[in-house]
């Protein structure tokens, strides 16, 4: 019935059924949607129904439905709960996404909703909130399953058996010795094909790849992306195994850092969507127009020291706009091109120096192409005026390849010095590349004044 369904009419019959109290009948169209579904209903229901739906749902499904909404939905259902009923379900909730949620809330809050909780999970929150957050135990859960490298296969599969519903990831069994070092990793199908009595050191794979506690998320998400990952360990200075970080919450990460590097880009602000207030908004998008404001005024100082060379040749001017713009596109370009790369390749000296001469002859390329367009253009539109087109055109060339090695070489400076590249958003490469365009454009022209035919 559902499969056939669009999402308007399954709203419509989820508040039919509200409005009758058919609980059973609302569980049954449940029972066939995946989670993320159920929180698409959740926040397409007008909110008076909000509460109703929470009644009928059961403590799993509720904890399901929070893991797939947003912050500000998430605090309200659990003031909508109440503390008892809160913290079932959070006993419930996926202690990496709990830890998250709960990071956000102040402190007298957290003790309040940690301190009705089961106590063995109480305690396994705090030890992920006492990591940060961008990091790879900030990251992790600490729902998962070992083993000890001197059990058997027969007792590895007893104890999936009894923990299956446990653990957050049921791809690769993990094997500890007894100091609880992580000695190797064990695939689920490795377990199945394996005589039962075979010793799980004599199945294990040693050489395991791990990841620091305090590794950065993204170095993380790039582990995962080399080796193909469903799940990757956690461990300390000494090897102990203290969580593990599954694809999804990789995938998470990747979205995250991405949305942010397309803020930096655009130097909209961090934390802008569809939701957020216009004053909010304006507020975080006014200090880098305000920057760039004043880097604006370059500009027109430039233009106002190079007046009496638009004087004697005014046609200038009609080329000035395109020649200022080609130069920010281009540098915006390979601005992408390295702020992408810088993400999902390991960048050393050989790697940059390489990158600076690739764009170096892209820069060539593109400005021969685009300058010998455009000279012919400036040529015929100026009465056949051979030396205005060379002007124009020899002008474009040299400011595509600078804006091309602007937009490549500023955002490796600021990586080697620990500043996030995506920092040198667009319109910072845009404005830096008019300055430059223009007094390459109209320092040309005053050269070769004298043969422009004035």
């Amino acid at each position: 019935m559902v499969a056939n369904m669009t999402e308007d009419q399954l709203l419509v019959l989820v508040i039919k059924y509200l409005k009758e109290a058919k609980r059973g009948s609302l569980q049954q169209l449940l029972d066939e949607l995946h989670p993320y579904d159920v929180a698409q209903l959740y926040r397409a229901l007008p909110e008076k129904h909000h509460h109703k739906f929470l009644t009928f749902l059961t403590p799993d499904q509720i904890a399901d439905l929070i893991q797939e909404l947003d912050y500000d939905m998430q605090i309200e259902i659990l003031h909508r709960l109440g503390i008892e009923r809160s913290s079932k379900v959070m006993n419930l909730m996926d202690n990496d996404d709990l830890a998250d949620l709960l990071n956000e809330l102040s402190v007298d809050k957290i003790s309040e909703f940690l301190d009705v909780m089961k106590k063995e999970d109480s305690q396994k929150i705090r030890s992920l909130m006492s990591y940060p957050a961008d990091t790879a135990g900030g990251l992790m859960t600490n729902e998962f399953v070992w083993i000890r490298d001197d059990q058997t296969v027969r007792q590895a599969v007893d104890k999936l058996k009894e923990y299956a519903s446990f653990s957050e990831s049921i791809y690769y069994l993990y094997v500890i010795n007894d100091d609880k070092k992580l000695v190797g990793v064990v695939s689920y199908r490795d377990l199945l094909i394996a005589d039962i009595d075979e010793r799980i050191e004599d199945l294990m794979f040693s050489r395991v790849v791990s990841v620091l506690v305090d590794a950065d998320q993204e170095d993380v998400a790039q582990i995962i992306e080399r080796y193909d990952f469903i799940a990757v360990p956690v461990v300390d200075d000494k090897n102990t195994l203290l969580g593990i970080i599954t694809v999804d919450d990789a995938i998470d990460v990747v979205i995250r850092e991405a949305n942010e590097d397309i803020g930096r880009l655009s130097a909209a602000g961090k934390d802008i969507d569809f939701n957020t207030k216009a004053f909010t908004a304006s507020i975080r998008r006014l200090p880098w127009l305000i920057l760039l404001l004043f880097i604006g005024l370059v500009s027109g100082n430039i233009i106002s020291r190079f007046e009496d060379t638009l004087s004697q040749v005014v046609a200038l001017i009609f080329f000035m706009p395109m020649i200022a713009g080609m130069t920010g596109n281009t540098g915006t370009q390979s601005l992408a091109v390295v702020v992408r790369g810088i993400v999902t390749t390991d960048v050393d000296r050989k790697t940059v120096i390489r990158l600076i001469f690739r764009e170096l002859r892209v820069g060539i390329i593109i400005g021969v192409t685009c300058g010998f367009l455009i000279s012919i253009i400036a040529f015929l539109w100026q009465d056949q005026n051979f030396m205005f087109g060379v002007v124009v055109g020899v002008s474009l060339l040299i400011t595509l390849i600078i804006g091309t090695l602007a937009g490549t070489i500023i955002p490796l400076m600021l990586y080697r010095f620990g500043v996030d590249p995506a920092i040198a958003s667009g319109p910072l490469i845009t404005t830096l590349n008019d300055i430059f365009s223009l007094l390459i454009y109209f320092g040309i022209a005053t050269t070769f004044l004298h043969h422009l035919g004035v």
